[in-house]
């Protein structure tokens, strides 16, 4: 039987991209909009978190895993679909747009991690593989997760 290789799985906002700064300009620029993240702009528009592209990067350099960015999408905005691949493009390049998986039912995918920084709400409290809460006392940022499994692969 042939080894399988562990699935990760990445969502981008407030893990990837910083949505917070960004939504707060978008608010800003659009104050009076009941859901401003409507307005064409928002997601492509997101600085990446500190550390995330190289860690992205690192972790989809390793033979043992694969990689994937699952991303829940803004029911307000129908832009967010081309703007969260284009920003995938922009950071992370074409080749990772392979992987870009928008999806509100996030247990519905089959893997080993989910690194998101919420426990529940779109599927992840009922994902079958191991929980990587970001932002988290245990996962506060890029640098534990890389940490993370970087002693797991060299046991």
């Amino acid at each position: 039987m042939a080894a399988t290789n562990t699935v990760i799985y990445v969502d981008m906002d407030h893990v990837l991209c910083d949505y917070s700064v960004g939504f707060a300009a978008h608010k800003a620029k659009y104050p009076d909009l009941r859901f401003p993240q409507g307005q064409p702009g928002l997601y492509r528009n997101l600085s990446p978190m500190p550390g995330a592209i190289d860690t992205y990067l690192w972790l989809n350099s390793q033979e043992q895993a694969d990689v994937y960015i699952l991303t829940a999408p803004s029911i307000h905005n129908p832009h967010c679909y081309s703007e969260k691949r284009i920003w995938v493009e922009h950071y992370l390049g074409l080749d990772i747009v392979r992987n870009l998986i928008i999806s509100p039912h996030k247990h519905l995918n089959m893997g080993d991690f989910l690194i998101d920084d919420k426990p529940f709400g779109k599927g992840q409290d009922k994902f079958k593989g191991k929980l990587i809460l970001f932002g988290s006392d245990a996962y506060p940022d890029w640098a534990a997760i890389r940490r993370y499994f970087e002693d797991l692969w060299s046991q």
